[in-house]
């Protein structure tokens, strides 16, 4: 009696097996910090306080000026003096931050651009808000996803690794009521770099785009709209 009951509860087991959609624990789900790859760098500027930024700022334009054998005006040599009084009082090194500024600007582009090259091909579900770019009819086809509300638009583009191309069959495209509507993507992701033209109101501008999706279903954000926030940098 056990055998049998034991060989029953098997034969359940592998008929669920067998019944479960192939891809139904393969969809992973993704944040917007998930796109971007770990690249570990000493950044000094990042331990500045805003002030001592903008102090940092002062100086390096008139710095620049003089090098390129511009007039400075008194006042600017003064405010620049007294920034690098203040920065010098704080224990800044300010030649030292000057000296490795090309390469941490270098590092932070790296660190911008690059994508995780573990997410090509992946089937993923992730949330955003929807920036179109086609449509057919009042469906739209074609948009950007993107972290935050006013992206590209409103505000700077986010970096490459922040921002994903994607493209959703006809079938399966639905209206999109607002700009910027928060939407959950499900579909494939691709580590694909292009760079899209988006046309606004003074002009056009060439967004760098660091991932694309093949879209299967976009769906209202089911969550609070403000939970989708821009992510850490």
């Amino acid at each position: 009696m056990q055998d049998k009951m034991s060989n029953i509860l098997t034969v359940l087991l592998l008929t669920a097996f067998f019944l479960a959609p192939a891809n139904a624990s393969t969809v992973r789900e993704l944040n917007w910090d998930d796109l971007k790859p770990v690249i570990e760098f000493d950044d000094p500027f990042e331990k500045l306080t805003p002030d001592q930024l903008s102090y940092l700022r002062t100086i390096a334009r008139k710095r620049q000026l003089q090098d390129n054998g511009k007039q400075i005006s008194k006042a600017m040599i003064k405010e620049a003096g007294e920034a690098e009084a203040i920065l010098a009082k704080d224990g800044v090194d300010i030649d030292g931050l000057f000296a490795k500024r090309a390469k941490v600007s270098e590092m932070r582009r790296k660190r911008a651009e690059s994508v995780v090259p573990d997410l090509n091909n992946a089937s993923v579900v992730m949330p955003g808000f929807i920036l179109p770019l086609e449509y057919a009819g009042t469906k739209v086809t074609e948009f950007l996803l993107v972290p935050w509300v006013g992206a590209c638009i409103h505000s700077p583009p986010p970096p490459a690794n922040q921002i994903v191309h994607v493209v959703v069959d006809k079938k399966m495209a639905r209206e999109s009521k607002r700009l910027f509507e928060p939407v959950s993507v499900t579909g494939t992701l691709f580590t694909k770099r292009m760079s899209k033209s988006l046309f606004l109101k003074d002009g056009s501008s060439d967004i760098n785009i660091g991932y694309s999706m093949q879209a299967s279903m976009v769906e209202p954000y089911k969550k609070k709209p403000e939970q989708l926030k821009e992510p850490s940098t």
